[in-house]
């Protein structure tokens, strides 16, 4: 591998004639990303626990609320009963409240989405209803009318791979010839380890070297160019 490949993640076993795409929802196609760890963030807090925002974000991005409420829960010197259902409640309400204050889209992702000749679809780690409402929210929800996939229903999430196969098949496209769109880590190793070719979304210094040279690392959308496969 040349130290230009190493730089720019372009690893030399990144392979071609990508036959469907599967997007992340929050901060790959929609700005949700950021207000909602903001929120989780400001309720850890509110309950006594002192770390930054920076590493909340660090901490949390990309990660299944129940596992982000269990490491809040072990840290709290005093948990009440019921915790987590309450603390996911709260959350998730004043998260909804945020988005409704308004919602950008990731730039690109309209001009992308258009014009996509190949099949395509979003697999999150969060609840169909917050999807539903980010992608509604900012008009993308038309985008994908039957082909949004939550790990919530699945019941697998990122990093296993299996919701991610899970969309391949339904897609009716073998893993080795999906593209995944990511940026956070959990999501890029659900990529890896499906087999699929993965596209962070992420500055360079944000993952491993190792990781880095597996995947394709792009600063915007607006890089990304599927051709429909030939026939």
């Amino acid at each position: 591998m040349t130290k230009k490949q190493a730089r720019h993640g372009r690893h030399p076993m990144v392979k071609n004639n990508i036959q469907a795409v599967i997007f992340d929802c929050d901060g790959t196609l929609v700005d949700s990303e950021v207000p909602s760890m903001d929120v989780l963030h400001a309720h850890a807090r509110a309950l006594g626990l002192d770390f930054t925002r920076e590493q909340a974000h660090q901490q949390f991005r990309g990660v299944r609320m129940a596992d982000c409420i269990t490491w809040i829960g072990a840290e709290l010197q005093h948990k009440p009963d019921g915790f987590e259902v309450d603390f996911a409640r709260s959350v998730r309400t004043a998260q909804a409240e945020r988005f409704n204050e308004g919602l950008a889209v990731i730039p690109g992702a309209f001009e992308l989405l258009e014009t996509l000749k190949i099949p395509f679809c979003v697999a999150t780690n969060g609840p169909r209803e917050k999807a539903e409402l980010t992608l509604g929210l900012t008009g993308l929800l038309g985008f994908f009318p039957d082909r949004l996939f939550s790990a919530y229903e699945v019941g697998i999430y990122k990093p296993d791979p299996g919701l991610f196969l899970h969309a391949a098949r339904a897609m009716g496209v073998a893993p080795q010839y999906c593209a995944v769109v990511e940026d956070s880590l959990p999501g890029i190793q659900a990529g890896l380890a499906a087999g699929m070719q993965v596209y962070a979304l992420l500055p360079p210094d944000a993952l491993s070297p190792d990781v880095a040279q597996q995947v394709r690392l792009i600063k915007d959308l607006a890089e990304l160019n599927f051709q429909e496969p030939a026939q």
